[in-house]
């Protein structure tokens, strides 16, 4: 109604993952909460985007509200190989006999985000949250006492705390004054869907590949994953490539064809085009401390090594706990404290995300001659030394250390 004015203790903008991650994780430590989206209840959500759910995510959605982790395991693919070719041989082939570990949380699964997300609707209805569509944040008007906020339907909120989680170009963050900052891929990537409704855990040939120089894409790099309902093929361009061209019906049929084979060229169902940006937010919170930023309202990754919704629902699994701590401190120091507490651990997460992709990024893109060297020395040694092999298959995901806050999980 236009011109209402809602109390509530925290809102959130955005029910995307990351979103709707907040929500639940505030309600398990017993806040109450709404979530505000920009589009309809009946929004399109076409490509399969976030397919890869690390074991971390998983037990963090299971912990904030049980089920919602072991149903994505359900519902999700455990791919026990992987294969990496380079120039059409083959360098490195391992075949897990348990893939996912054991226990009822696996290393990880693979699902679309659309399927993650209707999990996260049906999570949300269960815990009574209420997500108010067609309600796009117009202005944020934070204060030392709490938050004012409009929507484009004409209503005012006034909150204790705010969590931007709309996305890479957040209203919120726009509104709170805070900038991007950072770098953006020189090469454009192709990314598809291809349907695949026979695929299951008991598909034979189920295996993550990589290409490098792949001459069935004419020396591109290519990366093909397997997730329920089809697969996800990922196609480096050169630089002087004209995406738009590439994605058109008959070369990605083409493409399809050359990479899969022929049964697959008819069932491509999206394909888009890309250049990464690798940037983050100057600060996680307003000066305030009232407004906490989460996902891509925060950062913005290259997708290598799947940091990009994992390491958002680690953002806002730590803004709830922050303002779940924050409403029940005795004074506002306290509060404060908190708040900026996050806003430290999360932007050292995110540097180490942003990082550990730029250099798969710049590992594949790049033509610095010491790296061009190395891989192809380590495929002359593949056949003699698995080493050689497992660096060429591991490389294109980004490192695989220590991150630099532990209790946050991997990302």
């Amino acid at each position: 109604m236009s011109g209402e004015t809602t109390e509530t203790p925290v809102l959130i903008a955005g029910a995307g993952p990351v979103g709707m991650t907040a929500a639940l994780a505030l309600n398990a430590r017993g806040v109450e909460t709404t979530i505000l989206e920009a589009e309809p209840e009946d929004r399109d959500r076409s490509g399969s985007r976030a397919i890869y759910i690390h074991g971390s995510t998983l037990r963090t959605l299971e912990r904030i509200h049980p089920g919602l982790g072991t149903g994505l395991v359900d519902e999700g693919l455990i791919w026990p190989t992987r294969r990496t070719l380079y120039r059409g041989k083959e360098v490195f082939n391992r075949t897990y006999d348990s893939p996912g570990g054991r226990g009822d949380i696996p290393h990880f699964t693979s699902v679309p985000q659309v399927v993650t997300e209707q999990y996260m609707l049906d999570a949300l209805d269960e815990a009574g949250i209420e997500v108010r569509w067609e309600s796009a944040v117009e202005t944020v008007d934070p204060s030392p006492e709490g938050v004012r906020v409009e929507t484009a339907d004409g209503r005012e909120w006034n909150c204790e705390y705010l969590v931007g989680a709309d996305g890479g170009g957040s209203t919120v963050r726009s509104e709170i004054g805070v900038d991007f900052e950072g770098d953006q891929s020189a090469n454009h990537f192709i990314i598809a869907d291809v349907e695949d409704e026979e695929i299951d855990d008991d598909y034979p040939g189920l295996e993550r590949m990589f290409h490098y120089d792949a001459p069935e894409a004419d020396g591109r790099n290519v990366l093909l994953v397997p997730f329920t309902g089809g697969w996800r093929l990922d196609i480096q361009c050169y630089e002087d490539d004209d995406p738009e061209e590439l994605i058109g019906d008959e070369r990605m049929r083409e493409f399809v064809r050359n990479v899969m084979g022929e049964r697959y060229e008819d069932n491509v169902t999206w394909a888009s085009s890309y250049r990464f940006l690798q940037v983050k937010a100057d600060s996680f919170v307003d000066e305030h401390r009232r407004v906490l930023l989460a996902g891509e309202a925060a950062h913005l990754l290259a997708p290598f090594g799947a940091r990009g919704m994992n390491s958002g629902i680690a953002d806002a699994d730590e803004a709830a706990s922050a303002i779940a701590v924050a409403i029940n401190a005795k004074t506002e120091a306290v509060a404060r404290d908190e708040v900026e507490l996050f806003a430290a651990r999360r932007e050292i997460a995110a540097e180490y995300n942003i990082g550990a992709a730029g250099q798969a990024l710049e590992y594949l893109q790049g033509d610095d001659p010491v790296t061009v060297l190395r891989k192809e020395v380590a495929a002359e040694m593949a056949d003699s030394f698995e080493t050689a092999g497992e660096w060429l298959d591991d490389a294109p995901y980004g490192p695989h250390g220590t991150p630099p806050i532990i209790s946050t999980g991997n990302y």
